[in-house]
């Protein structure tokens, strides 16, 4: 059951910045996890995307530090004494902003450092000192080997959405980053899903650990309605318009298998009226946030994303999620849908299905224990039909055109309709029929190649080629004698 925050004797200075950003019940794993953060016990939460995970461990975590509080202008009197390792830059970003306005009203000072930016304007934030450092691990590394980042006073270590950080080879990294760290120290896991394996690894990390799950572990949101919709390939484009429209969503994720596809699709619908931005790996990180930043303040309608934007991204009221590709790891079904219906909001989450996502389905259902259930989706008569506008192949389109516009030119009787009359006409009255009514003629065009008789004056020599000199053409001039300056011997 959760509880106010006005229970929970913040320091003041906390209790403010929490009051002007609107927090006045707990979560559950807020209710759970801040008193045995404020002990000083390590904590391995479980909960449901969306469930306020950052205030869990950041009130806490700044709470305790508040005794290292100053307002020194030294560096040394800053150190970093609270560490938070997050996989995504965006991620990273999203929480040194939450942090960041937790501590408005306090001297304590934070900072983030990741990739795909310079390292000198971190550098020289690292160098003035900061209490909180967010980061990820390679960047981090970075700093650690250029000596701007001095880790032998912290005191917290947050590996937040642990799962992921454990099991896209961030292993290795981790490891190198906690043997920089004081044995001594507080350490806390947060993530939406834990598995077997990552709860056995992850336990190696953490001294007599408190386990929270406060709801069933890799659940969806239970205020997120979910639907599956069998929809060939070709005609999901089709299918997004038409859930769109019906539902009248101004906004929504769509998320996409592969970066070059992820591109594709939001060049396709911005062709076809949809207010459209792209976010993947292979975007420069400055690209990544101005598509982040445009789709928060609603400049855009869809964020075409791949798995990169899964995880942890805290956007409000985002009615719903498409997943234009059922995602290869069943758990990153559950990260999707939950970027909507966040924080006890509703949601919608749509997938379209095709014939070879069958496998895929199944692993979604083993994962949810529940059984899916594929829904037929009847499109609309009399609607644009869109699946070949935005083809990245303009030529087939062009031929497409062509084809149809040979059928209005083709006589009733003949059969199969478009194919069998554009083939079985002559070439010629493909080629117009291709090209649209006959233009008006100029006779002087139908007239054939007739060579002119007539040349202009003291121009005949120019223009004829003759042979008068042993077989050299007349337009070929002589070489001109010069005197030799030297006589050869």
């Amino acid at each position: 059951m959760s509880s106010s925050f006005s229970n929970l004797s913040l320091a003041p200075a906390l209790a403010r910045a929490v009051a002007e950003l609107g927090y006045e019940s707990m979560t559950p794993i807020q209710a759970q996890a801040i008193p045995i953060v404020l002990q000083g016990r390590d904590v391995m939460g479980a909960a449901q995307t969306g469930t306020g995970k950052t205030a869990a461990f950041s009130l806490p975590l700044l709470q305790r530090m508040l005794k290292h509080e100053n307002a020194s202008t030294s560096p040394a009197r800053h150190p970093v004494r609270a560490l938070v390792l997050l996989p995504t830059r965006e991620l990273a970003d999203q929480v040194a902003q939450a942090i960041k306005s937790y501590a408005k009203y306090t001297n304590l000072r934070s900072a983030v450092v990741f990739g795909g930016m310079d390292m000198k304007p971190q550098t020289l934030q690292l160098k003035a000192g900061v209490e909180v450092l967010v980061a990820t691990p390679g960047r981090l590394l970075d700093h650690i080997e250029a000596k701007s980042a001095v880790l032998n006073q912290v005191e917290y270590v947050v590996l937040d959405e642990a799962d992921r950080m454990l099991d896209i080879g961030f292993l290795p990294d981790l490891q190198r980053i906690l043997s920089y760290l004081p044995k001594q120290r507080t350490t806390l896991l947060f993530s939406a899903t834990f598995s077997s394996e990552i709860k056995r690894l992850a336990s190696s990390y953490l001294q007599d650990p408190v386990t929270i799950e406060v709801d069933q572990s890799n659940a969806a949101a239970s205020t997120v309605e979910q639907h599956f919709y069998s929809v060939a390939g070709e005609d999901k484009r089709h299918a997004l318009h038409q859930v769109l429209r019906q539902r009248g969503l101004k906004q929504a994720f769509v998320f996409v298998n592969s970066k070059l596809g992820c591109a594709r699709l939001a060049r396709s619908l911005e062709h076809e009226g949809l207010k459209t931005t792209a976010l993947h790996g292979d975007k420069s990180q400055d690209e990544r946030l101005k598509a982040l930043d445009s789709f928060k303040k609603g400049e855009v309608d869809l964020l075409v994303c791949t798995d990169v934007a899964a995880r942890g991204l805290d956007i409000k009221d985002v009615p719903a999620v498409f997943n234009f590709d059922v995602p290869f790891n069943a758990e990153d079904y559950v990260h999707r849908i939950g970027r909507t219906g966040r924080a006890g909001a509703s949601g919608l989450a749509v997938s379209f299905v095709a014939p070879s996502d069958a496998r895929l389905v199944s692993d979604i259902e083993k994962l949810l224990k529940q059984k899916i259930e594929l829904e037929a989706l009847e499109f609309e008569e009399n609607q644009p039909d869109i699946r070949r506008q935005g083809r990245i192949n303009d030529g087939r389109r062009m031929y497409a055109q062509a084809q149809d516009a040979a059928t209005a030119d083709a006589p009733a009787a003949q059969p199969r309709g478009r194919f069998a009359a554009a083939h079985s006409a002559a070439p010629e009255r493909r080629r117009e029929s291709s090209r649209g009514p006959n233009p008006s003629r100029d006779p002087f065009f139908d007239k054939p190649y007739e060579p002119s008789t007539s040349t202009v004056a003291g121009t005949a020599t120019e223009t004829r080629v003759t042979s008068t000199r042993g077989g050299i053409s007349a337009n070929i001039k002589p070489k001109r004698r010069v005197a030799a300056l030297f006589k050869s011997a």
